[in-house]
């Protein structure tokens, strides 16, 4: 990973938290007029084009404009973001949604994910090491602006049920149970299929009981991350607890 200065880690995350809110590919001017930067126009544009060139942006299909890269929405989570933490009362509404399952397994996942897709407006997946999927939430894709694409969507839909797929890419992304990682993240090419370059897949390993597998979300790679990453991470955690 490429050393960036303070200069261009705050270009980055403006970019990054401008793109999230708006998905569109964000030009100088917008960061020169709306953020504090205190340099000048040419500045932010040459350390844009230095960013573009390291890798952490990308030019916009239509317009000057620079979207982050995968590589750039993972230093943005990793290294920049602050986490909102849902609140005590957020938490606890959460299992009392859910507590009740805790002895039956299959029924336990199943609200589990149902109330994941409620509560990140997403589609929510969890898988099982029996080969098991559930899916929950995919009329939320709807409602943003990557899935009016009718084959990004298509292709979303088209592997709900195909739980190769979600094995296999997490197979190749050497991610095993027991992980350190604060969560995971697949963004756009991570997830091997041409269609589905402008999604992002968020999740976390669980162990509950004898059962283990993951628990995430899809949706656009512009994810609120703030938002959603302790959400996927609270609820994975829930499922390996609650069930114990």
């Amino acid at each position: 990973m490429s050393d960036l200065t303070q200069r261009q880690i705050k270009i980055l995350k403006c970019i990054t938290e401008e793109f999230i809110e708006t998905a569109s590919p964000v030009g100088s001017e917008t960061l020169e007029k709306k953020f504090s930067l205190g340099i000048s126009s040419a500045t932010i544009r040459n350390e844009m084009s230095s960013l573009t060139q390291l890798g952490f942006l990308k030019k916009g299909h239509l317009s000057a404009g620079r979207c982050p890269t995968s590589m750039g929405l993972k230093y943005y989570v990793r290294n920049l973001m602050t986490p909102k933490n849902m609140s005590i009362s957020e938490e606890v509404g959460a299992k009392e949604k859910i507590w009740n399952y805790r002895n039956e397994f299959e029924k336990l996942i199943k609200e589990t994910t149902k109330e994941l897709a409620v509560k990140t407006r997403s589609m929510a997946i969890a898988t099982t090491d029996q080969g098991s999927i559930y899916c929950c939430g995919a009329s939320n894709l709807l409602e943003e602006p990557e899935f009016y694409n009718i084959d990004v969507t298509k292709t979303v839909l088209s592997l709900m049920d195909n739980t190769n797929f979600w094995f296999d890419i997490v197979n190749k992304a050497g991610i095993h149970q027991g992980s350190e990682e604060i969560i995971h993240l697949l963004i756009g090419e991570d997830l091997g299929m041409e269609h589905l370059e402008p999604c992002g897949f968020v999740f976390q390993t669980y162990e509950a009981g004898p059962h283990r597998g993951i628990l995430g979300i899809v949706g656009p790679a512009r994810f609120r991350y703030q938002v959603v990453v302790p959400v996927v991470d609270y609820f994975a955690e829930l499922l390996s607890t609650i069930s114990r």
